[in-house]
């Protein structure tokens, strides 16, 4: 079994405004432009190397950071999904370029950081406000068989050479033929994970890889399984499964013939997680 990556790693620093005025902060857009100048040239920053200009986002501006606020919910109440975010507040600064010199000065590696793409800024008297963000994309798959195919591609590339999983060492094995039945099987798997917000080999009703194979009409000598959630293509579901000596042994087993792959994610979920699941047999 594999668990799943965060897929959010959202953080805030200094998430204290401290506004004597309950009024809305006002937008800071010079700001903004000061930075993506200094992201162009940022010297003084340790070394650090010119990073690509942040995209002005009115999600990030309108966001108003407080004692306790969570960034990663905070911004998807406001239609922004980000994979990383963080805050950054200066206070007692009388204008952007003054704004801007203390964030060099305490911020300047955040500031530059190659990993955000996004910026908001806003002000409310002498306090400012910069959000930066990286938004969380969401790979367009192919069609499940398509994608299922891909693993399978991968799957036999990495049976094709010798390995070791964890201290066991494999010889390179054939290539597993693909079976529509097990791939039926695997869609079921992924579907019921999916829609049910749950992750094991077990299902809820109880039954197991080796009766989703039956169940799917194959008749097998030998069954085995892997599953994985969280990872957005089918490559890194495969690389997953290398990195982990269970999962890794199931791809080199030579007692596996045949194969079936389907992923799935549930429509209705927000964080749209892709679970992947892969059956390995031998017919009877």
């Amino acid at each position: 079994m594999s668990t799943s990556p965060s897929l959010l790693a959202a953080t805030a620093l200094a998430a204290v405004i401290a506004a004597a005025t309950g009024s809305a902060p006002a937008h800071a857009d010079e700001l903004a432009d000061l930075i993506n100048a200094y992201r162009s040239a940022p010297g003084g920053c340790g070394g650090a190397a010119p990073a690509p200009a942040l995209t002005p986002e009115p999600a990030l501006s309108q966001l108003r950071v407080h004692t306790g606020t969570f960034l990663e919910p905070a911004l998807r109440s406001l239609g922004y999904r980000a994979d990383r975010a963080e805050a950054i507040t200066v206070s007692g600064a009388p204008d952007a370029q003054a704004a801007l010199d203390v964030l060099r000065r305490k911020y300047c590696s955040r500031l530059v950081n190659p990993d955000y793409s996004a910026i908001g800024t806003a002000r409310s008297g002498n306090e400012w406000q910069v959000v930066l963000a990286h938004p969380l994309v969401f790979p367009e798959l192919p069609g499940w068989e398509e994608a299922g195919r891909q693993v399978l591609f991968e799957v036999n590339r990495a049976r094709a050479q010798a390995r070791s999983c964890g201290q066991q060492r494999y010889p390179a094995v054939p290539p597993l033929a693909w079976n529509e039945r097990l791939a039926r099987a695997a869609l079921g798997h992924s579907t019921n994970m999916a829609e049910g917000h749950y992750f094991s080999h077990i299902e809820k009703d109880g039954s197991d890889p080796a009766a989703r194979a039956s169940r799917a009409g194959y008749v097998w000598r030998a069954v085995g399984e892997n599953i994985v959630s969280g990872y957005s293509t089918p490559e890194d579901a495969v690389a997953a499964w290398l990195d982990s000596p269970g999962h890794c042994a199931n791809i080199m087993n030579p007692n596996y013939t045949e194969t079936g792959v389907a992923y799935a994610i549930n429509p209705a979920s927000e964080n749209r997680t892709v679970y992947w699941t892969q059956a390995f047999a031998r017919p009877h």
